[in-house]
């Protein structure tokens, strides 16, 4: 069935999301928290819906739990932070030791996006997505454009199609 099928008959699907924010500093109350409100604006915004948001600290066990958690009851887990180079950027190790299936296009594209707006950088990203249970966890950069550029230019225009693929 062309993709084009599939994205009109799991047109009328609202996908379920959780976020998981990494961030010692929100959890030290150093920083707030911006990216749950981004999160839950841009879901909404779609015509899905944010039913489980959490912050933890950069604790590879703490993040590993909440995704096995989340990836039973959401169609989609988003991690945001702990994506970068330093020894507390473990969301990537957490996530990866609990995927089923790697989904490659959406670190290459957002790195490709990354590249396009602020050039070499984007080199250091590890961002990464894969399929844990029957959920599609997706790991970004922490920062609400990164955030903001993951949404709204990848997940959010092909998560229903996602899902349907997932559920077939």
């Amino acid at each position: 069935m062309p993709v084009d099928e599939h994205r009109k008959i799991s047109a009328d699907y609202r996908v379920n999301f959780c976020l998981v924010v990494t961030s010692d500093a929100v959890i030290r109350g150093e920083r707030q928290d911006k990216i749950t409100p981004l999160v839950d604006a841009l879901v909404k915004e779609s015509g899905n819906k944010l039913i489980g948001a959490v912050v933890v600290p950069n604790d590879l066990k703490e993040i590993k739990d909440k995704v096995k958690e989340f990836s039973r009851k959401c169609d989609i887990v988003l991690v945001t932070g702990g994506t970068g180079l330093s020894d507390r950027d473990i969301s990537v190790e957490a996530v990866s030791s609990e995927c089923m299936k790697e989904m490659p296009g959406f670190g290459e594209l957002f790195r490709y996006l990354t590249f396009k707006k602020h050039g070499t950088a984007a080199l250091m990203s590890r961002a990464m997505a894969c399929r844990i249970n029957y959920s599609l966890v997706f790991v970004t950069p922490g920062s609400p454009d990164a955030v903001n550029m993951a949404l709204r230019d990848l997940i959010l225009p092909e998560c229903k199609h996602m899902v349907f693929e997932l559920r077939r």
